[in-house]
Parts: structure tokens; sequence; C-alpha cells
């Protein structure tokens, strides 16, 4: 199997994904503070409640992830299945750049945008799905 560019966009956005979580993760437990930092590097075995921000920042790296489990399989099972249809990589570039949007969109709490944004998301992967169904016919 080669590296295509769909894929390319799936390990970026691993990697963004990845950072989004560190990042809710530090914001969350203040790690500029050295009583945050040490909490970070702690077993967080009692979850501080947050608000405002800091729970913003970890829902949108919480939908994420969830997002990532979706599309990860849409691009996998295009991949596999050699579906070369030029909507699959249309749509991952779609799903890309809007869930770019998204994440600043929701960590500072434009709820009607962010909801506009996830929908734009979910149209890439609707894409990439119709592909996979288009190729199977």
């Amino acid at each position: 199997m080669t590296m295509t560019k769909t894929l390319m966009i799936l390990a970026e956005l691993a990697v963004i994904n990845w950072a989004l979580i560190v990042a809710a993760s530090l914001i969350k437990a203040k790690a500029w503070k050295p009583s945050g930092l040490m909490a970070a590097m702690g077993n967080r075995e009692t979850d501080q409640a947050c608000n405002g921000f800091p729970a913003r920042t970890e829902r949108a790296a919480k939908n994420m992830l969830e997002n990532m489990v979706l599309f990860t399989a849409l691009v996998l099972v295009a991949s596999v299945g050699g579906v070369t249809d030029p909507h699959v990589e249309l749509g991952a570039r779609i799903f890309f750049w809007a869930r770019l949007v998204y994440i600043p969109i929701y960590m500072v709490g434009i709820p009607v945008a962010r909801t506009g944004v996830w929908a734009i998301s979910i149209i890439g992967m609707g894409l990439i799905f119709a592909s996979i169904v288009q190729a199977t016919f």
C-alpha cells in the first residue's frame, strides 16, 4: 500500500489530535503553575472539575477523538478497498480544514459557528462514504 494524500491527512490529524489532548490536559491542570505541573505529571486520581476555557478545550479534544474514529475507519476502508475516486481526497481535505477551524471555535466558545463547522466536517466524511458505496456498485 502506498502513502496517499488521504492517508497523509489522516496522519496529520492524528498528530493534531494528540497535541490537542495534551494541550487540554495541561490547560485543565494549569500546568504553568508549579502545583498544576505536579498535578499534570501525577496520576490524576482526583480529577478536578473545570469550566470555561479549560472545559471547552477538554470537550473539543474529546469531540475530535470521537470524530477521528469515524474518519479513520472511512479513510482506511477507502484505502484498503482501493477506492480511487477523487472525492475521497476532497472529503478528507474538507474534514481536515473543518476540524482545524472547529478546534479554536470550540475553545473560544462560539456555539452556532461550532455546530456549522462540525456539520461541514460531517459532509467531508459523507463524501468519503459516498465514494466507498459508489465503488461497490
